[in-house]
């Protein structure tokens, strides 16, 4: 049975990738981390507080919970590795290199979340290959290059059996955005619910490529299930869902929210997002191990608001 570590869980991602991991393994067998205290977590959890940049910390976890299996998801995001350029360089390349070099060691598998963020303005904009021409513009999308190549060094040099995948941007409705360019597709159902109206910080036409949660963490709970022969790329395999625009997006919630109001204020997020492709092609994840989405952008739209507003009658009926 796998030990589990799971570095940066309460993060968007590592929020709902913990539940799914413990319902497939069991409670005892997740173990999560993070760099502070949690606020709350459960007294059936195990919680581990990690700094990733610190190597010795992570061997001894390792070694006291006999873990096999990491997931790493710690890391700086794009918004704030622009505002923290050093800071995202550590955590985001030094934290990965002792998980590789863990891995080594210890013989453990990892799963390394890229992004769309490797990405640039010379990347072709539409149906986006796998390989293709790689120069972010950021910080945080130089750090996700340089991960990649990592990953695919300890692969072929060590046989390290890491697997990754570049998400696009990420649509939970159990998780607040954690400082990503692509947060506006998430703030905006909380806006249009809560006050009938938001400010978007891109232009209307911007379109990115983009997945429901329950889409992402089958995407990885299924790379990490494939047998390893079916694994041919080890920098980061493609990954799609939908691509839409942030009008697009608007009008969507609008077939539900006839009043919700949108108005325009880019900000420094547009030039990022628009370094970014508008649809990525992952045909090679599709043909090497069966990857499918089942989230349109509709489909998305109405779990959503359901989902949320849910949430919002609980939180009222026990106030």
């Amino acid at each position: 049975m796998h030990k589990i570590l799971v570095t940066g869980s309460g993060g968007q991602l590592g929020s709902d990738l913990v539940i799914a991991l413990r319902r497939l393994y069991g409670t005892s067998h997740v173990i999560e981390s993070g760099w502070r205290e949690p606020s709350h977590h459960s007294n059936l959890s195990t919680y581990e507080t990690l700094d990733v940049t610190h190597r010795p910390s992570l061997d001894a976890i390792i070694q006291h919970h006999q873990v096999d299996t990491i997931y790493h998801l710690a890391g700086v995001l794009s918004a704030k590795g622009e505002q923290q350029p050093d800071r995202c360089w550590d955590v985001n390349i030094n934290g990965l290199r002792n998980v590789l070099e863990a891995a080594k060691t210890f013989q453990l598998q990892v799963f390394f979340p890229s992004s769309i963020a490797v990405f640039g303005p010379h990347t072709p904009k539409f149906d986006t290959t796998q390989i293709t021409i790689e120069d972010p513009s950021t910080m945080y999308g130089i750090t996700k290059v340089t991960r990649e190549l990592l990953c695919h060094y300890y692969a072929h040099h060590f046989g390290v059996d890491v697997r990754s995948l570049r998400l696009p941007g990420i649509i939970s409705y159990s998780a607040f955005p954690g400082g990503g360019t692509t947060d506006f597709a998430v703030e905006i159902f909380h806006a249009a619910l809560a006050s009938g109206t938001y400010t978007c910080f891109v232009r209307p036409e911007t379109r990115l490529p983009m997945m429901y949660m329950p889409d992402a963490i089958r995407a990885i709970l299924g790379i990490m299930q494939a047998d390893a022969s079916a694994i041919k790329i080890r920098s980061s395999y493609n990954i799609a869902a939908v691509s839409f625009s942030a009008a697009e997006l608007v009008a969507e919630i609008q077939t539900h929210l006839p009043q919700f109001t949108c108005r325009y204020a880019p900000d420094f997020r547009q030039a990022i997002a628009d370094s970014w492709p508008s649809v990525i092609d992952d045909s090679k994840a599709r043909a090497d191990w069966g990857w499918q989405h089942q989230y349109d952008l509709a489909a998305i739209v109405k779990d959503m608001l359901q989902q949320l507003e849910a949430t919002r009658r609980e939180v009222c009926r026990h106030a």
